[in-house]
């Protein structure tokens, strides 16, 4: 009976076949890398999958001695090299720095090979889902006066107010999301929740895939910047007017139907994204590094899994909680 291959480490292979986003132009000055990048990607998908939220977290379970563990531990090292708990430490620390351009290459490579399109118009839809930072809040009068109550907050966090869920203190996840019968994660960054929506939007943007032609987003994308930017790479945005309800200008019944479509949209995928990885209470991680590690992390692993079920002929969007519980 030959024996079957973890899942986990199946998804961790999968790192090698994705894209990779072009290397800087221009090296950076000091020792050239002994360990290239797609081997801390690996590890952070174990840590994603594992719920593992610190190095010395992951490093503990590769220790464990087991089959599974000693295939993952194969799949990190370079020549018989492993790094040391100092290189696992300062890469993962620079780790979610280059995560938003993986991310965007990957998404494109998803479009190419599942064709979410191929029936619908080429839409994609931008929103921005907040998450409730670990520790408590810090008020607005002790943040101001410079008081902290208590250490468990976070102080790289901040406000920001949703007309769905009120008053939230923490972050921003902002995304970009193919709009169709399959949802792809196409863009994606994290922020401090008071960072305003079309500041963000411009880098999320520059990553969508060439086919794209519409770009669904609410009022906080109905900005100048956002605007340029779409008639430059010849997007058709649209998005709510400003003024008071209700609108009557020549544009306003097909605005409505697709404001509708980019709600189900993308929406639907935030509270399905985030009952996934259990991110509709506090996220597990303190500080902003940690928390972009986590959420953009738990962002490609979606895509890799999405690549798994496509190659092997699944149902892409259902079950994938029970599918990442069980590798």
């Amino acid at each position: 009976m030959i024996a079957q291959e973890p899942l986990l480490v199946t998804l961790v292979k999968l790192v090698d076949r994705i894209p990779k986003p072009p290397p800087p132009q221009k090296r950076r000055r000091g020792r050239p890398k002994v360990y290239p990048d797609p081997l801390f990607l690996k590890a952070l998908v174990i840590m994603i999958v594992r719920h593992l939220h610190k190095p010395h977290e992951l490093l503990t379970v590769l220790a464990q001695p087991t089959a599974e563990m000693q295939s993952l531990r194969a799949l990190l090292t370079v020549d018989g090299l492993y790094p040391s708990r100092r290189t696992w430490e300062r890469r993962l620390q620079a780790l979610p720095a280059t995560l938003p351009g993986q991310i965007g290459c990957l998404g494109r490579y998803l479009v190419s090979l599942i064709h979410p399109w191929a029936a619908c118009a080429r839409a994609t839809a931008i929103d921005s889902t907040p998450l409730r930072a670990c520790g408590g809040v810090w008020h607005p009068r002790d943040r101001k006066r410079g008081v902290l109550p208590h250490t468990a907050i976070d102080t790289e966090a901040h406000w920001t107010y949703s007309g769905w869920h009120g008053w939230i203190y923490g972050w921003k996840l902002h995304l970009v999301s193919a709009v169709a019968a399959v949802w792809i994660p196409l863009a994606a960054e994290l922020t401090p929740a008071n960072v305003a929506d079309n500041k963000v939007a411009p880098a999320l943007l520059r990553e969508l895939p060439l086919s794209t032609r519409f770009v669904l987003g609410d009022v906080h994308y109905n900005a100048r910047n956002v605007r340029q930017l779409c008639e430059r790479d010849d997007l058709i945005l649209v998005t709510n007017r400003r003024g008071p309800y209700p609108h009557h200008d020549a544009g306003v019944a097909v605005r409505r139907v697709l404001h509708k479509l980019r709600s189900l949209a993308i929406e639907n995928f935030n509270e399905h994204f985030k009952g996934i990885f259990d991110a509709h209470g506090q996220v597990p991680t303190k500080g902003l590094i940690a928390t972009q590690r986590f959420v953009l992390g738990a962002v490609l692993v979606y895509q890799l899994a999405l690549l798994y079920r496509f190659e092997h002929d699944l149902e892409l969007c259902i079950g994938l909680k029970a599918f990442l519980k069980a590798a």
